[in-house]
């Protein structure tokens, strides 16, 4: 009876089932140990909004001690700032942990952390605690870079010859710079050489962004001395073009001093034909690059665009002391014209200067002293770091990173996060229109018809 038992069909069916459950339990209990310890995730999104930046990995990875990052929220929301943070513990689970308070059951901790709203968290690392009341990538890390750096680097901006302003928000005004360092815990401020013809001793690196005036010698000499002496200078040269009202000076006595350590600022305008400009909507004054050297401060940049408008060449060779390196050239569509004193360009000019052309260069001086090299970064335009461009593609990675490598902090440089995309459709009246009546009367109606088709063929 056993025997017939164990040979009936459904016996056999029965097993099978019962193999198959345990199977499938298995398999899913063992996807689950794997994926709780081993956590792994997959972003598909095009600017990949949901991983953590190349800044915020290299950071992390530096990490010479562990951090401890604290979360502050009501229970019921503590999800909101959880995927953020598993992210940065699945950098590293040695160096990262991720603690959660709430303030109403633990009010204590909450105060002698200094929280006074929610959601923040806090970043320790060591002795050195700060606060991000932006619980986004930017703001985590920027509490990451405050504990490591500390608030001790100044960028000085100079003044007093028409240079873009790091207070000004209007289209060319440098505002937008000055919060992309903020990221990076630089502080800013602006100098004037005019009235003492010397760099404080408290800038870190100073920005000349793009004069339309004439430096004055004693201006010159107050540079030449301040980078000479292991300073760092950032230094954007418009083309001296004379066209317009407001035409822009020649500032022989700069590039002189640039031309002794080196680098050559011609007195040209550089114009890009390249047919990607025209899908970003440009015309042939904004030159674009995809082009980069293996200098750190454009290393990673490779396969991304940045864009210069009105800009201008540059050559360079090694000076006596000092050592000069390409960042960055156009693209061969490009050329330059000497014609600086009218909008009309004859583009078949022979005298114009075939591309590549060189729009970048980084130099270090050598004065001498051990690890106490002089810095500088030379770039044929200035439009590119101001308001209205500094958002472009790769332009801001370029920016901070300049700035990084000025300052020393080479372990900063990197590409930072992305701004999330905006994907709306925008569609006319008419477009709208036609929209509602597809997707509510054709597609039902379609349905409808050929339902009843086939109905009518089988009956």
């Amino acid at each position: 009876m056993a025997s017939q038992w164990l040979k009936a069909r459904q016996t056999k069916y029965a097993a099978y089932a019962t193999t198959y459950i345990l199977v499938v339990l298995a398999v899913v209990v063992v996807a689950n140990y794997l994926a709780n310890r081993y956590s792994k995730s997959w972003d598909a999104t095009s600017n990949k909004r949901y991983s953590l930046s190349q800044e915020s990995k290299k950071i992390v990875d530096g990490l010479k001690s562990p951090a401890t990052i604290t979360y502050f929220n009501v229970s019921t929301r503590f999800a909101e700032g959880k995927d953020l943070l598993d992210e940065y513990r699945a950098l590293s689970s040695s160096k990262v942990q991720v603690k959660y308070v709430d303030p109403e059951k633990e009010p204590m901790l909450a105060r002698a952390a200094g929280i006074r709203t929610i959601p923040a968290a806090t970043v320790q690392i060591g002795d050195h605690t700060e606060t991000a009341t932006d619980i986004t990538e930017e703001g985590i890390t920027g509490a990451f870079i405050r504990d490591i750096k500390g608030n001790t680097r100044t960028v000085c901006f100079l003044t007093g010859s028409g240079e873009h302003a790091v207070d000004d928000t209007s289209r060319d005004g440098a505002s937008r710079l000055k919060d992309l360092l903020a990221k990076d815990t630089y502080q800013t401020q602006s100098i004037n050489l005019i009235q003492k013809a010397e760099a404080p001793s408290d800038c870190t690196a100073i920005v000349i962004a793009g004069p339309t005036g004439n430096y004055e010698q004693p201006e010159v000499d107050a540079i030449k001395t301040y980078v000479e002496n292991g300073g760092r200078a950032l230094i954007m040269l418009d083309p001296p073009l004379s066209m317009g009202p407001n035409g822009i000076a020649d500032n022989d006595a700069l590039t002189s001093l640039l031309a002794s350590w080196g680098v050559t600022v011609d007195k040209d305008l550089v114009l890009d034909l390249n047919p990607i400009g025209q899908l970003y909507g440009f015309g042939g004054q904004v030159a674009l690059v995809n082009s980069y050297g293996t200098q750190p401060i454009v290393a990673d940049m490779k396969s991304t665009f940045t864009g210069f408008p009105l800009a201008r060449s540059l050559t360079y060779k090694n000076a006596d002391k000092t050592t000069i390196e390409k960042l960055f050239d156009t693209s061969a569509t490009s050329f330059a014209t000497t014609n600086l004193s009218s909008p009309k360009i004859n583009v078949k000019d022979p005298s114009n200067k075939q591309g590549p052309l060189t729009l970048a260069v980084a130099g270090s001086y050598n004065t001498g002293k051990p690890s106490s090299e002089g810095r500088f970064v030379v770039i044929g335009s200035s439009a590119w770091a101001s308001n209205a461009f500094l958002s472009f593609n790769g332009n801001k990675d370029l920016a901070a990173n300049t700035v990084n490598w000025l300052c020393s902090d080479e372990d900063l440089i990197s590409i930072r996060p992305k701004a999330p995309e905006d994907r709306r459709i925008t569609m006319t009246t008419g477009q709208l229109a036609m929209v509602r009546i597809v997707s509510q009367f054709v597609l039902p109606l379609i349905v409808i018809v050929g339902g009843i088709m086939v109905w009518w063929k089988r009956r």
